[in-house]
């Protein structure tokens, strides 16, 4: 294993210390918490949105907080549908309950992979989240009510599926061991961001019929019809370069447009990794007008930043 690190150990740690050095002017790391928080908060009159998950998929979460986006990396929670996330968020709203502090949480399920659609609340959360994270904030940033923002937050996870596939392991800085096997002639579509088992591993295959394959899973899942128009996220798993990441795309394009879907806009970079990981994940959401306002609206934060 080669990393830049020091002690294993200490590595999320380190990694949002140099986060939040880097990015004053939109995040301050919380003293004695592996956390950040936006600079200014807390905001008078507005809602928090507290987002966070396991460290290793940076951009998300500590790099979506800023103005426009999330208030700390933790009144909303947003966060991936996952065990230990559920657990760790569950007990964070009963403290601040017992405090008077009034609380909503909204789980994304956006992975089509890992749960049928009659039971879509067990689905797991990927790069969707930057989805309904971005949604959920532009509406806090309009000074909504918390009812108001949950249900923006809500709509974005029910308008939204995504999907991966994965062409390598991960290595965790603290095994230094891949936590999965794949040869150099296999691939696994499905795959979730920790190695969950996908649903179909096999030979690789070009970059065009696995982006068609993937979007097509999607798309008979997703409640849409021709003409509507939708936002895309083609998402790097880390180790994955933009070049490719830009052929992926442009098959993806085609395939919407073949359905008679409209790309409204579209994403396409690391925004949810897995450490150093090969492969790649679409995310697609159905928009309307409100929708729409939301996604576009401006943000700023340590990685990613939109005039309009």
């Amino acid at each position: 294993m080669k990393k830049l690190m020091n002690d294993p150990n200490a590595f999320a740690a380190e990694a949002l210390e140099g986060l939040a050095q880097a990015y004053p002017q939109y995040v301050r790391k919380i003293e004695g918490l592996t956390a950040v928080t936006r600079k200014e908060a807390p905001i008078a009159g507005k809602v928090a949105v507290l987002t966070g998950g396991g460290s290793g998929h940076e951009p998300m979460f500590a790099g979506f907080v800023g103005p426009g986006w999330a208030d700390a990396s933790v009144v909303l929670f947003l966060y991936g549908n996952y065990a230990g996330d559920v657990l760790n968020f569950d007990t964070a709203a009963e403290m601040l309950a017992e405090d008077g502090i009034q609380v909503s949480t909204v789980r994304i399920c956006d992975d089509v992979a890992s749960a049928p659609p009659e039971r879509r609340d067990e689905r797991r959360g990927i790069a969707g989240d930057f989805f309904v994270i971005k949604v959920a904030c532009a509406r806090a940033e309009e000074r909504a009510g918390l009812t108001a923002v949950t249900s923006a937050a809500k709509k974005a996870n029910d308008h939204l599926r995504s999907m991966g596939v994965a062409l390598t392991s991960c290595v965790i800085p603290a095994s230094g061991r891949p936590i999965f096997a794949l040869s150099d002639q296999e691939m696994e579509i499905g795959m979730g961001l920790h190695g969950e088992p996908g649903v179909q591993r096999g030979l690789l295959a070009s970059a065009d019929p696995v982006a068609e394959d993937m979007v097509g899973r999607i798309l008979a899942d997703l409640p849409a019809k021709a003409g509507d128009e939708v936002a895309v996220l083609v998402n790097g798993l880390g180790a994955t370069p933009l070049s490719e990441l830009f052929i992926m795309f442009r098959a993806t394009y085609r395939r919407l447009s073949d359905a008679g879907l409209v790309v409204w806009r579209s994403y396409v970079g690391n925004f949810a990794s897995s450490l150093d990981m090969a492969g790649c994940s679409f995310s697609i959401m159905r928009l309307d007008s409100d929708l729409k306002r939301l996604l576009s609206a401006p943000a700023e934060s340590p990685a990613f930043v939109q005039a309009g």
